[in-house]
């Protein structure tokens, strides 16, 4: 079964397709500024490099219809024809407390997803564009909608509800759901098939670091707490966004600053965070090469991350009561081993000790980084959303 992955942003689509049967990628993609002067589509088959050429494209019907067209090229392609594309999976980012797993897309589907727009107007609305645009070119193939919030709705009252008047949850359903869903989902049960173990006898805290990035408390295959909230500016900080911060200080610079508290929120989504804070970069790659060449700021902005990642591992830890493994995946948490060693310096206290030699040779790989003593298990599990989109797509199309 050939199961081709949507994740559509408002002029972007990015795509893979995927041999469920093989897990292997066959090809995959980005189309770029749809709908804006200069479009273009990078294309790459497997075991080749990438290509990228200037296409126009009006609206994401027009790049659904070329990541069709470089699927099933001659030279490029790796289909004979559409035929061949059994099922699409469409990652959405919000849905709410409407959909507690990944669904079968029909015309209600639809609806609900709508509903969730005010939740993720800049991700909700093109993620619908991305399903009709894909339902124009491919009637009759079967659609999957597999949701970043879907995994994080098994937490408890006492995890998700915010301290404020509860007729806002009520009227509007404000209140913490979590990011990143997918990831979590899908490193966490790695990890008891590393351990070999069921993940349901198993506490885990999950640290998905990125360009953004949370961390999750999984208490036996559930979900109870995520760092994310209403939206992903919560909790960590993240490469442009702030994180966790006094409320206050939005109307404290809006005031100062003449802006608007819209203005000042954005702020603290694209020009915060590490970037904000170090005044160099939001990649922490050009951060590490900062801090070895001595600037001081930029290290005590590695410092103020990794202190924070170390905080909520704590607090996840004290939530469920134990921690059995602590797991690092996405960007940061896979390829960086120097922010994985600053935060392991706030793990000791859980008895989970990093082997430094370890550490260092996990890159981008799945390896255990704690010594043999550690009464906690260190991993690093590289994550695969779009996979996970796939085998959820394959299972519910089977279904």
């Amino acid at each position: 079964m050939k199961v081709l992955v949507i994740n559509c942003g408002s002029s972007s689509l990015k795509y893979q397709l995927i041999d469920s049967q093989s897990e292997e990628v066959l090809a995959k993609g980005l189309c770029e500024r749809i709908g804006i002067e200069g479009s273009s589509v990078t294309h790459q088959k497997a075991g080749e490099g990438k290509k990228t050429e200037a296409v126009l494209m009006k609206d994401h019907t027009d790049a659904v219809k070329v990541v069709i067209e470089k699927l099933t090229d001659p030279a490029e392609g790796v289909i004979a024809s559409l035929k061949e594309i059994d099922a699409v999976g469409h990652r959405i980012v919000h849905g709410g407390e409407k959909f507690k797993g990944s669904v079968v897309i029909d015309d209600s589907v639809l609806e609900a997803i709508a509903e969730c727009n005010d939740l993720a107007p800049l991700h909700n609305p093109a993620n619908l564009i991305g399903i009709r645009s894909c339902q124009k070119v491919m009637p009759g193939v079967p659609m999957v909608a597999v949701f970043d919030t879907a995994f994080h709705q098994t937490m408890p009252g006492k995890a998700y509800l915010y301290g404020l008047p509860y007729e806002y949850y009520e009227k509007y359903k404000v209140r913490r759901y979590g990011f990143h869903g997918t990831s979590h989902d899908f490193v966490s049960k790695r990890v008891g098939e590393l351990l070999g173990k069921d993940r349901k006898d198993l506490k885990i805290i999950v640290c998905h670091l990125g360009n953004g990035a949370s961390v999750s408390a999984v208490d036996h295959g559930k979900s109870v707490d995520t760092s994310m909230g209403l939206t992903p500016l919560e909790g960590l900080m993240m490469g442009t966004r702030s994180g966790d911060m006094d409320p206050a200080i939005v109307g404290f610079i809006a005031e100062k600053e003449n802006l608007t508290a819209a203005e000042v929120i954005n702020i603290c989504n694209k020009n915060s965070g590490v970037l904000g804070l170090s005044g160099i970069s939001s990649d922490f790659r050009d951060l590490v090469e900062a801090a070895a060449a001595g600037n001081d700021h930029a290290q005590t902005t590695l410092e103020a991350y990794a202190y924070r990642v170390g905080k909520y591992i704590g607090a996840y830890a004290a939530a469920m009561n134990g921690v059995d493994a602590i797991v690092f995946t996405a960007g940061i948490g896979e390829n960086n081993a120097q922010v994985r060693a600053l935060i392991s310096q706030y793990t000791g206290f859980l008895g989970c000790e990093i082997d430094l030699e370890k550490n260092k040779a996990a890159v981008g790989v799945e390896a255990v980084i704690s010594t043999p003593e550690s009464k906690v298990t260190a991993l690093v599990v590289p994550t695969n959303e779009e996979l996970a989109i796939a085998r959820e797509t394959v299972r519910l199309v089977n279904a």
